[in-house]
């Protein structure tokens, strides 16, 4: 991105907690409270400018208390050249400022346009609940998709549960199993060949920890159900280097904790990645920056943002 690194930014910003209607169940573990922090600049004509950190440490990124303490030490006051220097290990600062300070001289037509329909994936809850659960957040899609979380409870559980699942959603449904992660390689060869049994699933994502990336990407050429990469890729640094391991799969990209957007939206128009923009349960803020960024590079797959219903 340009900076005009003769300006001096006013700064304030404002921490913020928000309770999902019933804990989010992982193989992370249990989530209650989405905690994070907006950010405003405003420049010397009196023009404002939001963006959002959202922390998500388990993912790699910086804490909520290390980007707090980064906004203490500002003192009321950034540079673009500030804005600039932020390192690398505070992601969700970089994400944040930069998109704050490109709002400030962000000509209509480049940002988020509402009329312009978006799909989305809608997350279910863990377990038995997902039978039911998808009528309740959408069923009026005429070709909806949904994510489940597995390796949540035993996997012998949700081996039973799936193809129950997979048989209630409408025919022109489509089925994301998000494992973050939490599976054995054993378990994981145990569910991609029960999907490649299924219809409707669109793919796996990320059955292994991101240090298997060897396992992984053995899986994606063993199988017929795609495998998508999550935690694998929860930072610039990490999405390049499985790129340069030969990776053909699909990317879930969590912009919001990825650094300098700028430099995210460059390399992946530069090498036509397969991506899946996903949530990371953010607010209004970083998910309209999100949003904007998905309608630029105009993706087919749908968006990770069907998270709406859990607040």
């Amino acid at each position: 991105m340009d900076y005009n690194l003769d300006d001096q930014l006013k700064f304030e910003y404002e921490l913020y907690q928000n309770q999902f209607k019933q804990p989010l169940r992982t193989s992370h573990g249990i989530w209650q409270t989405r905690r994070g922090i907006i950010v405003t600049l405003t420049d010397s004509a009196g023009t404002t400018s939001r963006g959002e950190i959202a922390p998500l440490p388990w993912f790699g990124s910086e804490t909520l208390t290390q980007a707090t303490e980064f906004c203490r030490q500002r003192q009321g006051y950034i540079s673009p050249e500030q804005i600039k220097a932020i390192g690398d290990r505070l992601p969700c600062c970089q994400f944040a400022f930069e998109s704050a300070y490109l709002g400030l001289n962000q000509p209509q037509g480049d940002k988020f346009n509402k009329s312009k329909p978006l799909n989305f994936c809608y997350l279910l809850p863990a377990g038995e609940a997902a039978l039911t659960a998808w009528q309740e957040i959408n069923p009026d899609l005429a070709y909806p998709t949904f994510k489940w979380k597995v390796g949540v409870l035993p996997l012998t559980a949700e081996i039973e549960l799936l193809p129950r699942l997979v048989a209630l959603l409408p025919p022109t449904a489509k089925l994301r199993l998000d494992a973050n992660g939490g599976l054995t390689l054993t378990q994981a060869r145990q569910l991609l060949a029960l999907c490649d049994r299924l219809e409707k699933i669109e793919f796996i994502e990320q059955p292994l920890s991101p240090n298997q990336f060897d396992d992984i990407l053995n899986l994606s050429q063993a199988y017929s159900t795609p495998i998508a990469l999550d935690e694998s890729v929860a930072s610039l640094r990490q999405l390049q280097w499985v790129h340069q391991q030969g990776w053909q799969g699909i990317y879930v990209i969590k912009a919001a904790i990825m650094g300098f957007t700028s430099q995210l939206a460059h390399f992946c128009r530069k090498q036509d990645l397969d991506i899946v923009f996903s949530s990371v349960f953010e607010t209004e803020v970083a998910r309209q920056t999100v949003l904007n960024l998905a309608q630029q590079l105009n993706h087919p797959r749908a968006l990770g943002f069907g998270v709406q219903h859990l607040y």
